[in-house]
């Protein structure tokens, strides 16, 4: 029998050795980054003995989340601009939610009253925004109800809304039904997937949580790129 050589093209030959090597699969999108947040020191609470439970809820877990990919560049644009609410919180000032400040003190945090309230950002023109970081509470561990993050050209919220998180999943809050979970508040808050949209005025709702009725927050960071 004769022997025969087979050609493989070098081309061919590297892709088949991408595809075959797990490498491949934990590379990082091209001109992406991982997100670097400033986080504040875990609580001082303890867990509680009986956290809720159900189908809504993810599990939950002291454990760093994933580190989540964003366009290098991105900056915190809500840094020091002016927010707006539903109503006057009794505790604290609305400008402490973007202040920077988010460790688990009860003077870092505000507090309005219960039933669905919101909060807004106006960042001062259109971003392309691509990650919201958000810190409701972290002094103790506990679940917030209707969680809703929309954002708008329009202060008002009556035009142009696009909503990029909702797990209000009985609509108590009136603004559709969400298919997002509900998590546990921690140190390392929840950031939330903008997909480059493009827009000046970040809304988040809430209505209260597992612990209190009370609605209360304590940072919200908008990472973005100047919109085109």
């Amino acid at each position: 029998m004769t022997n025969k050589l087979i050609s493989v093209s070098p081309l061919l030959f590297a892709l088949t050795l991408s595809a075959g090597s797990p490498r491949a699969f934990a590379a990082e999108p091209a001109g992406k980054e991982a997100l670097k947040l400033q986080l504040p020191a875990p609580t001082l609470k303890g867990t509680p003995e009986e956290l809720p439970t159900g189908p809504n809820i993810e599990p939950y877990t002291d454990k760093p989340r994933p580190d989540f990919l964003a366009p290098a560049g991105v900056k915190n644009v809500a840094a020091g601009k002016p927010v707006t609410s539903s109503v006057k919180p009794f505790t604290g000032e609305l400008s402490q939610l973007t202040d920077g400040k988010k460790e688990a003190f009860d003077y870092d945090c505000i507090e309005m009253k219960k039933g669905s309230q919101w909060v807004q950002i106006d960042l001062g023109e259109s971003f392309a925004i691509h990650a919201i970081a958000l810190w409701h509470d972290h002094r103790y561990i506990q679940v917030m109800r209707d969680v809703i993050v929309q954002v708008s050209d329009d202060p008002e919220f009556k035009t142009g809304v696009t909503t990029i998180f909702n797990n209000d999943s009985d609509n108590s809050s009136s603004l559709g039904v969400g298919t997002d979970r509900e998590y546990f508040e921690t140190r390392y808050g929840r950031v939330i997937d903008g997909k480059g949209v493009k827009a000046r005025y970040v809304r988040g709702y809430t209505k209260g949580g597992s612990l209190s009725a009370l609605n209360c927050w304590q940072e919200i960071e908008v990472y973005a790129l100047p919109a085109k």
